[in-house]
């Protein structure tokens, strides 16, 4: 059974939590590239391609949530709910979990908005969206390092 919730937390890392991440990725500078430079506004193939991005961040995200649920069930099973490496990965996925909602969907959405009502997007914006996409990866990844490592555990390298 430890095998099974291990795998499905794996391919629900890998399925959920790459697509935000990619996506959230891409999102800053293909804003920059919609953002309108002339009266006219943005073209509606560069609109469409921010707001398919902004929907992948959502739906996937949503996903996500199955990332910590089986993550909770195999830890049980494993019994190592107590681990300090797996604490650790806990604070971290929620941290990650709170600036994805708390600024980076939020931010997400106000720049679909400005674009769709084609009114000026400022570069401050993007930068600012950039950065808090950097911090949510980081996360991420050292979550990934901590689950790959596992310190003080007998099997970590």
């Amino acid at each position: 059974m430890t095998k099974l919730l291990l795998s499905l937390h794996v391919l629900a890392a890998i399925i959920a939590v790459g697509p935000v991440t990619v996506a959230a990725s891409m999102f800053p500078p293909a804003v920059r590239r919609a953002a309108p430079a002339e009266a006219d506004g943005p073209g509606p193939k560069a609109v469409t391609t921010v707001a398919l991005l902004h929907r992948i961040c959502r739906v996937y995200a949503r996903m996500g949530i199955l990332v910590p649920v089986l993550g909770l069930a195999t830890a049980l099973a494993m019994g190592v709910l107590g681990d300090g490496w797996l604490i650790a990965s806990i604070t971290l996925t929620a941290a990650a979990a709170g600036i994805l909602l708390a600024f980076v969907l939020p931010r997400q959405d106000e720049l679909v908005g400005q674009l769709t009502a084609h009114r000026p997007v400022d570069r401050q914006s993007t930068v600012q969206l950039a950065m808090f996409t950097g911090v949510f990866n980081l996360l991420w990844a050292t979550v990934t390092v901590l689950m790959i490592v596992r310190p003080g555990s007998m099997t970590g390298a």
